[in-house]
């Protein structure tokens, strides 16, 4: 790990040492209570939520094997392991660990790092889609005045509802699903053209800083070799389907694990998936073990405001959710990683070394093309 992820992570532990001193005398917390909220959780549920987790990984490799089909055709069982190791690593070591997925790929495969980075970024922005679009729809159903609740934390939001309470509701519900026809139709366009948007913005940016407007069209460029993955629409049907059906899929284990809880057992869908953009929110910045402790505490804070829960059975609940939607995989990943001889810190460091090396030359490629 960087130095720099290193100062983070102190950084992180202090404030969560900070905030544990802060709470303790400020919020009570019955750890009797916390225990019975377990105890009576229907297991069966939870259970119910983790196998539809591990299907989700089987999803993941059957859209990568879509995805690189064009270069060669592997089976969705051949890149099974890839997903799992891959996030198992993430899981243990942090989000320094995302190149490890496109790296073990290539590896087993044989296509260039480079390709699959390309193919990674097309997943994460298939991702973000995908949750973008069930989030807009679920929020139809939520009523204005929860809705503007659970959204109190967003500034922009917050400053507009005194004054512009109609365009800030409109914003909450209607905000994802906007941005992704923005991101679809830029998409859409990078895919045609994609030599000449970036070029575009190359020149746009460079008014301001050559640097910034060389980095953003590398990464323009980056994202038209990933959308050449999609060459039709059946294409991008296929890959389109599977990512929603995937990520419906993560919905549900949502819905169960929290149903799972006494407490709990009156949550919406709408709601369910409201928890399951502040669960990703705090995901975002994922450090090793600590970064565990602060998902847990920031998304037992969102399961009391949007449900109105206790603190105990909001932390259960936050604990349970972790276990199931994000270390579930870890014992079958390490076992996986076992069998395939690959260490996860050494694999972690090589995708890392490997992903700089690839930029590199990219920058190279692109300096020469500029010139």
């Amino acid at each position: 790990m960087k130095k720099s992820q290193w100062i983070l992570g102190l950084v992180v532990l202090a404030a969560l040492i900070a905030l544990a001193f802060w709470a303790r005398t400020r919020i009570h917390f019955d750890f009797h209570v916390f225990s019975a909220q377990v105890a009576r959780a229907d297991w069966r549920l939870i259970a119910v939520g983790a196998a539809c987790i591990y299907i989700g990984f089987v999803f993941r490799a059957f859209r990568w094997s879509l995805l690189i089909r064009h270069e060669q055709r592997v089976s969705t069982l051949s890149l099974l392991g890839t997903q799992v190791i891959g996030f198992t690593a993430v899981a243990l070591i942090g989000r320094v660990a995302d190149p490890v997925r496109p790296f073990l790929v290539a590896r087993k495969t044989g296509l260039s790092l480079g390709s699959q980075i390309a193919v990674y970024i097309v997943e994460r922005l298939l991702d973000a889609g995908s949750m973008a679009l069930i989030f807009s729809v679920a929020m139809i159903w939520v009523p204005g005045d929860q809705l503007l609740h659970a959204t109190a934390h967003s500034g922009p939001i917050a400053r507009l509802v005194p004054h512009h309470q109609n365009l800030a509701l409109f914003i909450a519900r209607f905000g994802g699903l906007c941005l992704t026809l923005f991101g679809t139709l830029f998409l859409v366009a990078v895919r045609l053209a994609g030599g000449a948007v970036a070029q575009i913005f190359e020149k746009g940016l460079g008014l301001v800083s050559k640097n910034l407007g060389h980095a953003v069209a590398s990464k323009i460029r980056q994202f038209h070799s990933g959308l050449d993955t999609m060459r039709s629409f059946g294409d991008f049907a296929a890959v389109t389907g599977t990512s929603l059906s995937m990520w419906l899929l993560i919905t549900f284990a949502y819905f169960v694990t929290c149903r799972a809880f006494p407490d709990l057992s009156a949550l919406t869908a709408p709601k369910c998936v409201l928890l399951m953009v502040a669960s990703g929110t705090a995901s975002v910045i994922q450090l090793p073990v600590i970064g565990w402790f602060s998902q847990i505490g920031l998304v037992a804070v969102a399961i009391s405001g949007i449900l109105g829960a206790g603190a105990e059975a909001a932390t259960a609940c936050a604990t349970t959710l972790l276990l199931v939607t994000f270390l579930g995989v870890v014992p079958v990943g390490l076992i996986w990683a076992q069998f395939e001889h690959i260490s996860l810190r050494k694999v972690a460091l090589e995708s890392e070394l490997a992903g700089e090396v690839v930029a590199k030359q990219e920058e190279a490629a692109d300096s020469t093309v500029a010139g």
